[in-house]
C-alpha cells in the first residue's frame, strides 16, 4: 500500500510545472527562503498573528536586525508575507502572513512540532554519535 501511495505521489509530481531538484528552477530559491533557519522561524512566528518589526525580532530570538529585514523582504517578494506601512509619525510597519504564507507556515509548523516532539531521540542519537567518534 505504501509503495502505491509513493508511486501516485511521484506521478502527480511529474505533472508539476516546476522541479526543485533542477538547478535553474525558481522554486528552489523559494524553498531556501522558507526552509532556511530565519525564514522558517519568521513564518512560524507570524502564524501567531501580526507583528511589528521589533516585536517579531524579539519573538525570533537570536535573529539580527539585518537578517530579519532580508528575510522579510524575501518572504514578501515570494508572496508569503504582507508588509503594511501606516502613515503615522513615527511610521508603523506591521507584518502578517498572506493566505499563501499561512498555508506554508501550517506545513512548517507540522514539521517544527514533529522535531520538537522527537528531540529526546535526536539528543540521544547525537550523544551516541559523539561517543563513537571520541572512542575511534
Amino acid at each position: 500500500m505504501e509503495a502505491i501511495a509513493h508511486t501516485e505521489d511521484a506521478e502527480s509530481d511529474a505533472d508539476l510545472p516546476y522541479d526543485v531538484f533542477a538547478r535553474g528552477c525558481p522554486s528552489r530559491r523559494t524553498l531556501e527562503h522558507v526552509t532556511g533557519r530565519w525564514g522558517a522561524l519568521t513564518l512560524g512566528a507570524l502564524h501567531e498573528g501580526s507583528f511589528r518589526f521589533n516585536e517579531l525580532r524579539r519573538r525570533v530570538d537570536g535573529v539580527s536586525e539585518k537578517m530579519l529585514s532580508q528575510t522579510l523582504q524575501a518572504l514578501e517578494r515570494d508572496g508569503l508575507v504582507h508588509r503594511e506601512a501606516q502613515p503615522t509619525n513615527p511610521p508603523r510597519v506591521d507584518y502578517r502572513l498572506t493566505p499563501l504564507g499561512h498555508e506554508v507556515a501550517e506545513r512548517l509548523l507540522t514539521l517544527i512540532r514533529f522535531v520538537e516532539g522527537r528531540m529526546d531521540d535526536v539528543l540521544a542519537s547525537r550523544e551516541r554519535y559523539d561517543e563513537a567518534r571520541a572512542s575511534a
